[in-house]
């Protein structure tokens, strides 16, 4: 049967549901049933028209006393069941409706199967309907699942549902499965199993497709309006050059809070072709003004530069304070480590001490790291200087003259242009002394002339200040470098006397040395003459010189101390790391390549072993000198 109701839906589909209905609602038939399924979803009991079933309900108990527990999809239910975890299993039970009776599947069967939901589903396909169902009956079994909009019954036993909302269809897939009795009678045509699927509307796709445009056009609103928001101001449009805005922005770019902005300006006029041979005057003094400000620009970058030296200076010596403190942390915890006071404490204590200081070490030595980091790239810059100031001291002194020399001659030519300047204002006073201007035009452009022309001789006498301030300077400079040149020969001449008398010295020693071995040559012989067989066998033998120390300093000694002891107390062995971490406690200047060359000058004291297969294979270094000390 419910493959005939299959083929008959898949041959007839679904088609365009424009039928309208109105809702109908009806009485339930058995309130407390109602009021027992919304107590087990631990909901308040609510009838259809949003009075209270049950004025005494308590919800922090979830069931109410004399009621047994029902079928959530009881008459009436009209909101969608809350989801159950997966472990739960769900209860179905006898449904009673008014014309009809829903008994629930074996709940021993499998679920039953369903197709994929369309998006945007709204519409059923209920099969296995009874012969003599009509639409009030398939209203008032779906009706309680949620409000319906159309209805659409087939001849063959088979109907589509179209609901209001999308979460209705869940609640009415509840009831697939059940098999529907009409009243009490045991006709065939009266009974029949139920069977609830999704069905593909294009109502429902079109809703849906129009809902989900509707989604897109808000987000790519709301993202145009995050990028609006998002988006830089846009700068502000740049004037047209005018004779006005040209007497303006040569004032702004005097003016060294307004600079900025003047100089885009005028870089667009010159960028756009604003020069002509007219205005090209007007241009020239106030690349002029924008040149004047390069002075002002580096006593700025000295300025920070300066700030900066001092920021490094106070975090230097806030951060040796902050080491002088721990230093003091540190001691505190070395001394209540003593015996004296470490006895006092319990076992707890001792381990909370124990990782305290092994932290507050380790903090101290990474700020004590960081403060000599700072004092090596401090000395390197001062010893990097003083080897760049003591061969160019000569270069400097060159370089000092020729920039005197470069100052002089522009000062020179900057007075010759002022001098022109001066005839030219001369002349032109002049021409317009005795030649009266015809034209207004021209008497304006004769004035603004005359005002920048002014303005630059007003600029080229500060220019003329500055530079012979300058080369006051440059002069003071070069007496002092004098002066260091002269004590830089004094401390040569001293280098060269201190390096002859050490020559002599070596000279003296060489001499004394030479006396010794005359005198061990003498002591040789007279031995040689006594012992001849000895000799004899020596010289037939071939010649041996003393075997060199494998342990060149003593701090080489103690390392071998130390080494011989740590793995004294490790009788299978110890990688090099592992020697080298223990090491680094002590002094953290140690590599492992020196300790590994070490142990290698020494085979008679430590033999290295390899341990493992493999990927595990490792070297591993044993203390053999109990062993050695037979052999050697």
């Amino acid at each position: 049967m419910y493959k005939d109701y299959r083929d008959s839906r898949i041959t007839e589909g679904v088609c365009n549901m424009t039928m309208d209905s109105s809702s109908m609602t009806m009485p339930m038939s058995d309130p407390n049933a109602w009021a027992t399924a919304m107590n087990n979803l631990g909901m308040p009991p609510m009838g259809l028209t949003g009075q209270p079933l049950m004025p005494d309900f308590d919800p922090n108990l979830g069931m109410m006393a004399g009621i047994t527990p029902m079928n959530p999809m009881m008459p009436g239910l009209g909101m969608v069941p809350a989801p159950l975890s997966q472990d739960i299993p769900v209860i179905k039970e006898i449904i009673h409706c008014k014309t009809c009776t829903l008994f629930p599947p074996n709940p021993n069967l499998p679920p039953p199967a369903t197709r994929e939901r369309p998006p945007g589903c709204k519409t059923v396909f209920v099969g296995g309907l009874p012969e003599n169902a009509n639409e009030q009956l398939i209203m008032e079994i779906f009706g309680q699942c949620g409000d319906i909009t159309a209805i659409r019954k087939s001849k063959k036993n088979f109907c589509h549902i179209r609901f209001a909302e999308e979460g209705t269809v869940d609640k009415a897939l509840f009831l697939s499965g059940y098999r529907i009795r009409l009243g009490s009678s045991t006709d065939k045509k009266d009974s029949g199993r139920l069977h609830v699927d999704f069905a593909q509307a294009r109502d429902d796709l079109y809703e849906w497709e129009c809902r989900q445009r509707m989604l897109a056009r808000e987000e790519r609103h709301r993202r145009k309006m995050e990028e609006d928001r998002l988006r830089p101001p846009s700068p502000p449009p740049i004037v047209h050059y005018s004779e006005h805005e040209c007497s303006q922005l040569g004032d702004k770019i005097k003016d060294d809070g307004k600079f900025a902005e003047a100089v885009r300006v005028l870089l667009t006029w010159l960028e756009r072709g604003e020069v002509n041979r007219r205005n090209a005057n007007n241009f020239y003094s106030m690349i002029q003004s924008s040149n004047s400000h390069i002075r002002r620009l580096m006593g700025e970058k000295s300025q920070h530069e300066k700030e900066m030296e001092e920021a490094k200076e106070k975090f230097k010596t806030a951060l040796a304070g902050i080491l002088a403190q721990f230093e003091q942390i540190v001691s505190v915890f070395q001394a209540a480590s003593k015996q004296k006071a470490w006895d006092h404490f319990s076992k707890a204590q001792r381990k909370n001490l124990d990782m305290w200081r092994k932290q507050a070490e380790e903090i101290r030595n990474m700020h004590n790291e960081q403060l000599m980091g700072i004092r090596r790239e401090e000395e390197m810059e001062m010893s990097d200087d003083d080897m760049e100031d003591l061969p160019d001291s000569k270069d400097s002194e060159d370089s000092g003259v020729s920039q005197a020399e470069a100052l002089k001659e522009e000062n020179d030519s900057l007075r010759c242009q002022l001098d022109a300047y001066r005839n030219e204002v001369e002349l032109l006073k002049q021409e317009q002394g005795k030649n009266q201007p015809i034209r207004s035009e021209e008497d304006s452009t004769h004035s603004q002339q005359l005002s920048f022309l002014q303005q630059a001789l007003q600029g080229m006498q500060k220019q003329l200040l500055k530079m012979r301030e300058e080369l006051k300077q440059r002069e003071a400079e070069l007496q002092k470098s004098s002066e260091d040149k002269q004590q830089l020969k004094t401390q040569v001449q001293n280098l060269k006397e201190g390096l002859q008398k050490l020559q002599s010295a070596q000279a003296t020693q060489l001499e004394t040395l030479k006396q010794d071995d005359r005198g061990g040559e003498e002591s040789v012989n007279q031995s040689s003459e006594v012992t001849v067989v000895s000799c004899s066998q020596e010289k037939e033998g071939p010649t041996e010189k003393t075997p060199q120390s494998p342990v060149h300093s003593e701090r080489e000694a103690l390392l071998v101390g130390i080494i011989s002891t740590f793995l004294h107390v490790h009788p299978f062995g110890a990688s090099i790391e592992y020697i080298c971490s223990y090491l680094q406690r002590l002094d953290t200047k140690i590599n492992p390549s020196e300790v590994e060359a070490l142990l290698s000058r020494l085979p008679c004291t430590f033999r290295q072993e390899l341990t493992g297969v493999g990927a595990s294979l490792e070297k591993r270094w044993n203390f053999c000198g109990f062993q050695g000390i037979k052999s050697t």
